[in-house]
């Protein structure tokens, strides 16, 4: 059986000529910019892309070019009516044209904008979160904590295949420095959905050894704008925000700026980047420590020549004073003797006499001086009755004289 075959060309050639029939003319449509660059020649490629009510999953993305003259034109028409710069994560109304290419597949090119539509779901979000933070009081705690001076023990969420999580740490490790740097990484998603969940579960797995380490890393390779959009959440972001720990953040690259970037203590480009911030750390304490041994050795020298001029003055002045001070001393010690002596008798003296009269008054109120003057006690169970009321018919009840008892039933 004979089957009519194409060569992959000519399917996608038969493709393009089928587009460029059915779609014919300008589309306006509603999309969220993402991935904004422009190359040395002008040209600005980027990214469309639509998310589903939650705002959360993308459901739609597609590529999209401006031409040189076209985006000239644009982005001055469209930031001199929105009053802010052209980029991603902005909600727009372009008109497009579908391209086909036999190499580089499905594209839109863009020919007009409308500046009046709205910023976009990202961007917003993003403003509202900061927003937040900032009426919360937390936006910038994380920023306000101290880098250790050696910050050479880092915590590390990243994801473990990443390029950048191995980059960051050849970087750390191969500093021509020598610095020596103690890393944990603790894995976790860092795009998508699970990314939120998933990072802050790595901050809570670091915080229960949070005396083990000196700050931590967030770090995470380039890619498109919209991989990011899960760092622009407000739960992540006020985590971060409120950790007990300096972040330093390299999940981008330099144009895209997150909420979580904003929080963090340190933002950095990338995850090498990063690494190089901790690396100039280690070397800004290393500088320090040279110019205070150098100081050091110095004042040591200094002061050292100093004392010993003062040594040798010292010297002859402390043998005349020791000698004067042994005489005073002895004299000193000689009265002390006498006056001690004298203060002891007189003290003893007076104890003494204290003593009896102490004695005398004891006598007078002994139990039984007291009952010599005529006076009785009453017991009953060996217990002194201070009241009659203590008392009822039948109790026995023991009276004590200075000369005997007498025992007595209450009638």
């Amino acid at each position: 059986m004979q089957h009519e075959t194409f060569s992959l060309y000519e399917l996608n050639s038969r493709l393009r000529g089928v587009l460029t029939e059915c779609f014919d003319k300008h589309y306006w449509i509603r999309a969220e910019m993402s991935d904004v660059r422009v190359n040395q020649n002008g040209h600005c490629y980027l990214e469309f892309i639509e998310k589903d009510k939650s705002g959360r999953t993308l459901i739609a993305k597609a590529r999209a070019m401006i031409w040189a003259n076209t985006f000239h034109l644009l982005k001055a028409y469209f930031e001199n009516e929105t009053k802010q710069p052209f980029t991603s994560g902005l909600k727009v109304l372009v008109a497009v044209s579908v391209e086909f290419h036999e190499l580089y597949g499905y594209s839109l090119l863009v020919h007009d904008i409308d500046p009046s539509y709205t910023l976009g779901d990202q961007a917003i979000n993003r403003a509202a979160i900061l927003r937040q933070l900032e009426e919360e009081g937390i936006l910038s705690l994380n920023k306000e904590l101290e880098i250790p001076t050696l910050p050479n023990r880092v915590a590390i969420i990243s994801s473990p295949t990443a390029a950048g999580y191995e980059d960051f740490c050849n970087q750390l490790e191969n500093n021509t420095q020598g610095f020596v740097f103690y890393t944990k990484l603790f894995p976790a998603v860092m795009q998508g959905d699970r990314a939120e969940g998933s990072i802050i579960s790595a901050l809570e797995r670091i915080y229960e050894h949070v005396d083990q380490f000196d700050a931590v890393a967030i770090i995470r390779g380039g890619g498109a704008t919209s991989d990011l959009s899960c760092f622009d959440s407000y739960l992540l972001a006020a985590n971060c925000a409120q950790y007990p720990l300096p972040i330093v953040t390299g999940i981008g690259h330099e144009r895209d700026e997150t909420v979580l970037d904003v929080v963090a203590h340190t933002r950095a480009k990338t995850p090498t980047a990063v690494a190089e911030f901790f690396v100039g750390q280690m070397q800004q304490a290393a500088d320090l420590l040279e110019v205070l041994e150098h100081n050091i050795v110095s004042l040591t020298n200094q002061y050292i020549q100093n004392e010993m001029v003062k040594i040798g003055a010292l010297e002859t002045r402390i043998g005349y004073i020791i000698k004067s001070w042994e005489k005073e001393q002895s004299t000193k010690l000689q009265q002390i003797t006498v006056n001690l002596k004298k203060n002891v008798e007189q003290q003893i003296k007076n104890n003494i006499s204290k003593l009896d009269i102490y004695t005398k008054h004891l006598d007078l109120l002994s139990p039984e001086n007291i009952l010599k003057k005529g006076y009785s006690l009453t017991l009953y169970n060996n217990k002194i009755i201070k009241s009659a009321k203590e008392l009822k018919q039948g109790c026995e009840i023991k009276t004590m004289f200075h000369d005997g008892d007498v025992v007595s039933t209450i009638k």
